[in-house]
């Protein structure tokens, strides 16, 4: 049944147990599966709805018991918090009834549903993997083929494909290789822009070669897409070879020489500014790159996604850093510019508030049809009032204006912090988080513009 479907037979269900299900109270997270709570915003927006006091809603009707939850584990720890609250959940397709046996029946169901989607995956492995050993393609073809009668054929992307693999060979670096595609309008079958990892994955697909692959443990064993692994099918194919063996092995080659002198790079080891410089032309953030001196790097430059280098020493951006802050702890001249309010996640606080106002409309037009008494209408006025409130003075768009005076002082701190040489780099970057958004790097200007939060 689709979701329009299965909606429609819960309002009629509902509507015949004598419930109201308004527009503002129906969650729903289309195409995503019931696996994981946490993949799924609309049912942690239920039920964070479910945790407010009083609960907006008393019964949480489903189609069935799987469209609440596939694993057996959250929908119990998610059905007991619920009936802490008052909370119902009930499937209109598989009643358990009020036995003393409603309860395992529902355990039973829940049990079932998790055990389909592990069958499923079973049977899928199974169907994917004899596919494989037929030379038949697996999955979504890779860039330069399109797959026709179940045989990957190769498409108007493939004179690329042989262009990537001959620079390569011939020299040419996978970052420079990702700026040149981008410059072209390239784009991956997701639509992204092509970057050094996507290269490298082309580079090492045997796809390419007339090779179809396949891991019998899924796609995430590939171990970095290494196709020697144990358990991973590496067969002929039945699709036509786009990249030959002599340039495939000098490809190869080439790969495996320069990974084995590449130096380890620890781009999360702590600095003060670590994630806060943004590069002036993509936005993307600016990260340590192992150079002498310690220099910063757009990220998306090193991935060959960003035409534009926004290199610069650690040593000198700090120090810019703390010649603005030491000027703004002393400085009385402020501009407070307002910004689009962040949202705490998982919280869309202005939902909330609309939820509520929703509900006293609703109380309100059912007490003029008789519906509810003026005393029942004022109960349910005054806790939809007092929950509006409470999402009010929690919105960060209702947060009072900063002060210059109180600024000046908190930047004092920081600066305290910043520049103590028994500051640890972890405490300084917490320091510096903790007033400034961000800092832009624009170039050629070779300017730092800082954004404080405070």
């Amino acid at each position: 049944y689709s979701p329009d479907s299965q909606l429609a037979l819960i309002r009629d269900h509902a509507r015949r147990a004598g419930y109201v299900i308004p527009e503002d109270y129906v969650f729903s997270d289309g195409g995503i599966s019931g696996k994981s709570a946490e993949k799924r915003p609309a049912f942690r927006l239920m039920v964070a709805a479910a945790k407010e006091d009083p609960p907006p809603f008393e019964t949480i009707f489903v189609w069935k018991y799987s469209r609440f939850a596939r694993n057996q584990g959250e929908a119990i720890v998610y059905k007991r918090m619920l009936q802490k609250r008052g909370v119902e959940v009930v499937s209109i397709s598989e009643p358990s009834g009020d036995s003393p046996y409603a309860g395992l029946i529902e355990r039973i169901i829940e049990w079932m549903d998790e055990y389909y989607l592990i069958n499923l995956a079973g049977e899928v492995r199974r169907g994917m993997t004899e596919k494989a050993k037929r030379g038949e393609a697996t999955g979504n073809p890779p860039f330069g083929y399109s797959v026709r009668d179940k045989i990957l054929v190769p498409n108007e992307n493939a004179d690329l494909v042989k262009w990537l693999f001959r620079e390569y060979a011939s020299g040419a670096k996978m970052q420079e290789l990702a700026r040149r595609l981008n410059e072209m309008g390239v784009r991956t079958r997701r639509g992204n822009a092509p970057d050094n990892r996507w290269v490298k994955y082309m580079l090492e697909n045997p796809v390419y070669t007339g090779k179809i692959r396949w891991s019998s443990e899924g796609h995430a064993n590939y171990s970095r897409y290494n196709y020697k692994e144990e358990n991973t099918i590496l067969i002929d194919g039945k699709h036509e070879a786009i990249i030959g063996d002599e340039l495939w092995e000098t490809v190869q080659t080439r790969l495996h020489t320069r990974a084995g002198s590449m130096k380890y790079q620890n781009r999360h080891e702590p600095y003060p500014l670590r994630g806060l410089v943004r590069c002036g032309a993509c936005g993307a953030t600016l990260t340590r790159v192992n150079t002498t001196p310690p220099t910063l790097q757009c990220y998306r430059y090193a991935k060959g996604q960003c035409g534009t280098s926004h290199a610069i020493t650690i040593a000198r951006a700090e120090s810019a850093v703390i010649d603005e802050l030491e000027r703004s702890a002393e400085c009385c001249d402020f501009v407070f510019a307002s910004a689009p309010p962040k949202a705490a996640p998982g919280r869309d606080w202005e939902k909330l508030i609309e939820m509520e106002r929703a509900r006293l409309r609703r109380a309100k037009s059912a007490m003029l049809d008789g519906a509810f008494s003026l005393e029942e209408y004022k109960e349910i006025k005054t806790a939809a009032e007092e929950a509006i409130k409470k999402y009010q003075a929690q919105s960060p768009a209702n947060k009072p204006p900063p002060d210059p005076l109180a600024f000046q002082a908190k930047t004092r701190e920081v600066l305290a912090i910043v520049k103590s040489e028994s500051s640890s780099p972890t405490a300084k970057n917490e320091a510096l988080h903790s007033i400034i958004d961000h800092i832009t790097l624009k170039k050629p200007a070779n300017t730092l513009e800082i954004y404080y939060t405070y």
